[in-house]
């Protein structure tokens, strides 16, 4: 939605602008130009990406028309799922946690959380270090170098599709350029025209420049930028659950370690210490058989 709204903005401010000034929208309808810059801007993409590339950018695409996903309430979520998870290896020993993460779909604890269990990156995460904790073969820092190295891979991997949009985006006003040249020694070719029958063609040449650099800089850089701010979003997640485990590797008693995962988070859903301690009460005196979405 807020994508939609920015591009809405873009387009009534520039047309908008330009038709007070007495602008004509007809001028502005160069299919040619858009053929010219959109062609070529697809074809550098192609060009420039191998096919792992090519898929990831394009499984990006229909998740920005999502809403925001990693909001307060799927932290405090998270932070909750993790103090039950670490208060039973506590009290019961940590090998009691195999059965819950060999099969978290038949978990009284996971299935509490079902927004969580619907993303598989954060459950893959999750139920892998909690797997090698309870293996006992691994020591806190040992564990650390792998969960900083997975993430760092995971940043690697997703960023991908944004150096591909930003590509794209930084490319859009250079075929811009080489659209308004074309027009322009079309128009300048162009035998037995007066002054006044190549004003116009000069005109039209010119509208490649203005629509390379207004897709690039009001249209498909944005997407790259939004794609980037997701990552961070996931990356937070990654954080928040490693220097909670941490914590508790560390010899952490469980509302210590989730302490510890709540400072990494972001101002904007970083819950208080008192909102996150009145939530994991609420959570302890549950059943454990209670769903809770």
């Amino acid at each position: 939605m807020l994508i939609l709204f920015g591009y809405v903005a873009v387009v009534a401010s520039v047309i908008g602008g330009y038709m007070m000034v007495g602008g004509h929208l007809a001028v502005l309808l160069q299919p040619a130009e858009i053929v010219i810059i959109c062609g070529a801007a697809m074809g550098a993409f192609i060009a420039s990406n191998n096919g792992k590339a090519i898929k990831a950018t394009l499984r990006v695409v229909p998740k920005l028309k999502g809403s925001v996903k990693y909001n307060k309430e799927l932290f405090m979520e998270l932070m909750a799922l993790l103090y039950l998870l670490l208060a039973k290896g506590r009290q019961e020993g940590m090998m009691a946690l195999e059965r819950d993460v060999e099969s978290p779909a038949e978990s009284p604890l996971f299935t509490r959380y079902p927004k969580l269990m619907a993303d598989p990156l954060l459950m893959e995460f999750l139920t892998d270090y909690l797997r090698l904790m309870i293996s006992g073969n691994m020591d806190a820092f040992e564990i650390e170098s792998l969960m900083d190295h997975e993430i760092e891979t995971f940043q690697h991997e997703a960023e991908i599709p944004v150096n591909a949009i930003s590509g794209v985006g930084d490319g859009l006003p250079a075929f811009g350029i080489v659209a308004a040249v074309m027009g322009v020694v079309h128009a300048l070719g162009a035998e037995g025209l007066t002054p006044e029958e190549v004003g116009p063609l000069i005109a039209a040449a010119l509208v490649g420049t203005f629509l390379g650099i207004l897709l690039a800089y009001g249209f498909v850089t944005p997407l790259a930028t939004h794609v980037r701010h997701q990552i961070g979003e996931v990356e937070k997640m990654l954080q928040c659950i490693k220097v909670t485990l941490l914590a508790n590797l560390n010899g952490y008693a469980p509302p210590i370690a989730v302490e510890f995962g709540r400072k990494v988070l972001y101002s904007t859903e970083r819950p208080s210490f008192s909102e996150l301690e009145e939530h994991v009460r609420a959570v302890r005196s549950q059943p454990s058989g209670n769903g809770q979405g």
